[in-house]
């Protein structure tokens, strides 16, 4: 088998090669280099030692020489360069406590997490796949390395890992490393929320988002993410629904682009129904206010997985508005847009058609015709830039001040008088007309 390395990666492992020593391209790089993706780094391993990688390349970094790993910069690119090593024992189902190094490749290779990724590559050898990765890779196979078990107690991320590779491949995961799974899931509570955060992102951003339903079948969600395990076990019993919450919100996930902000909002966008429900006298359930209460609960799980403010900050919004219903009309529309922001109301219509599309087929046509007008009105009022907010409105409080009215909470509530009559009527957001109305306003007594 041939594997096109990149210029810079072939150079280091035939330098390294030159000066007597084994090299090869590894991991991640090798396994998607087979499948014809295009691999988003190069790894390098050798048994060279990093002092010796180090004397060997005139520009280095000291990544993690504890390790082993040294990064060798070519032309302002870095690439990693790791010492074959053998890891020690792990005590906190994540780091070993100490690493050794080891002249053989295969013993390093022993170490990884998956068969997939334990294949490595040099043009003279090869490829060295001691343990029918290519034969994984060609059924579709996520398997561990030897023992499971052993796999999941040294790196309780693998266990994550093994899902997300899963959705990102299209592959099914191997039945031992599926129990294995199952039973050592619980030592993903050693893991830090920012790994998990990781790998949750790499998972909803994969051609097959829906696979989180497999983390939840395998018992991970509830160790993670306990909200979504109370989603796939909430009934929808309404003429809109023909499933549980979670089903609908996999559902959801399939219909919206693989956006991070816009996946994470679709997984959460009624994670308030489970805290919500209520149920008639004629057994048809209802979630009043869950919106708003989703929206809450979205923050507090953004949060414990240390998504960044501006994340958290959109997510929440966006859910708190997911079932956003503007009256059919340009002024309705208008006052949507100014509701829910100009900056979000884009991804919004994007939110409301992939929520539909997850519902059952009850009104749908009705419900998307609605959507197409929405959208229409929206595309006209933004082709001919009408007001929609203040920082658009063609008088500003400097223009007050002019008047003579002193700075003070007056000036704002004018404004929002103003941006009233243009939202009913968009050719008055004139400035002299405006400042004639301001005029009005400050001489009525009510002012």
């Amino acid at each position: 088998m041939k594997i096109q390395l990149p210029n810079k990666v072939k150079s280091i492992i035939d330098t390294l090669i030159e000066h007597g020593h084994e090299a090869y391209a590894v991991g991640g790089c090798v396994r998607d280099s087979i499948l014809g993706r295009d691999p988003d780094d190069w790894d390098i391993t050798t048994s060279a030692k990093p002092d010796q990688v180090k004397a060997i390349f005139s520009y280095t970094i000291d990544t993690g020489l504890e390790h082993g790993t040294v990064t060798v910069m070519m032309d302002h690119e870095g690439y990693e360069v790791t010492t074959y090593r053998v890891d020690g024992e792990y005590e906190d189902h994540r780091h070993p406590t100490s690493v050794l190094f080891t002249a053989n490749l295969i013993e390093d290779l022993k170490r990884r997490d998956f068969t997939i990724n334990a294949m490595a590559y040099n043009d003279i050898i090869g490829l060295v796949d001691a343990f029918a990765g290519l034969a994984d890779l060609k059924a579709g196979i996520i398997r561990c390395v030897g023992d499971p078990i052993e796999r999941f107690n040294e790196d309780a991320l693998r266990i994550l890992r093994a899902v997300r590779f899963s959705a990102q491949l299209g592959f099914f995961i191997d039945p031992l490393t599926e129990r294995a799974i199952s039973e050592y899931c619980s030592n993903l509570e050693h893991i830090s929320a920012e790994r998990i955060q990781v790998e949750l992102v790499k998972l909803l951003t994969s051609d097959h988002p829906e696979t989180i339903n497999k983390a939840y079948e395998l018992g991970i969600t509830k160790v993670i993410l306990p909200e979504f395990d109370a989603m796939m076990e909430t009934p929808q019993k309404n003429p809109h629904h023909d499933s549980t919450v979670g089903i609908h919100t996999l559902r959801a996930l399939m219909h919206i682009e693989k956006s991070k902000d816009l996946r994470l909002i679709m997984l959460f966008h009624d994670v308030g129904k489970p805290l919500t429900r209520t149920t008639d006298s004629f057994g048809r359930d209802h979630f009043y206010d869950h919106a708003k209460k989703g929206s809450e609960l979205t923050k507090k799980i953004l949060r414990r997985l240390k998504f960044d403010n501006g994340t958290i900050k959109k997510v929440t919004h966006l859910i708190k508005y997911h079932d956003h219903r503007p009256n059919i009309t340009p002024e309705g529309v208008r006052r949507g847009i100014y509701q829910v922001g100009e900056e979000y109301y884009p991804d919004l219509l994007k939110i409301m058609e992939s929520d539909i599309l997850a519902k059952n087929a009850f009104r749908r046509e009705e419900k998307l015709e609605a959507l197409n007008q929405i959208k229409n009105l929206y595309e006209d009022i933004v082709k001919e830039k009408q007001c929609v907010s203040l920082k658009t409105l063609a008088i500003t409080g400097a223009d007050l001040l002019d008047l003579g009215e002193k700075p003070s909470k007056k000036i704002g509530e004018i404004l929002n008088l103003l941006l009233e009559d243009v939202l009913i009527e968009p050719s008055h957001n004139e400035k002299e007309y405006l400042l004639e109305q301001a005029k009005k306003i400050l001489a009525s007594s009510s002012f």
